[in-house]
């Protein structure tokens, strides 16, 4: 069971990175800025947030969403685990937090803000809504996108 827990995690950080997922949000604005992309800043509950889960499952680990995202997004997560054993280093922890103070302090979960390469918010998803698509997702970022 924690082989296959481990996999499971290990294919969701890997498929993550494939369309360029920052350390920080000023990683993400130098990306941002130098490869001409948006940042998806993403709160998520990794291992309590139900609808977390589902989002990152139904959108996140889509091939279309995946292949959009690798071309005109850098993806920033900000993870808020509770089990002790997914706990985040305390600096990556602090990060989140700093991040949640300024972009999500309703603290709603989960929360996808879509910034601008200086950090601006351009649009915002709160919760999961379960009768959005991939294409749905895609069409809002692509609002933003011609604007480049």
């Amino acid at each position: 069971m924690k082989t296959n827990l481990l996999i499971l995690i290990g294919v969701l950080l890997s498929s993550m990175s494939v369309f360029g997922q920052a350390k920080s949000l000023g990683d993400a604005e130098a990306q941002a800025k130098n490869e001409h992309k948006l940042i998806l800043l993403k709160f998520s509950g990794s291992d309590w947030c139900i609808p977390c889960i589902q989002l990152s499952k139904t959108i996140f680990e889509d091939s279309t969403f995946q292949d959009f995202a690798h071309q005109k997004l850098v993806i920033l997560l900000a993870d808020f685990p509770r089990q002790k054993k997914h706990q985040l280093p305390k600096a990556e922890q602090e990060a989140n937090d700093k991040l949640a103070e300024v972009y999500n302090p309703q603290g709603e979960f989960p929360q996808m803000v879509l910034l601008d390469a200086e950090g601006k918010v351009l649009y915002q998803w709160h919760g999961y809504n379960k009768k959005l698509t991939v294409q749905d997702y895609i069409a809002d970022i692509n609002r933003y996108v011609k604007n480049l």
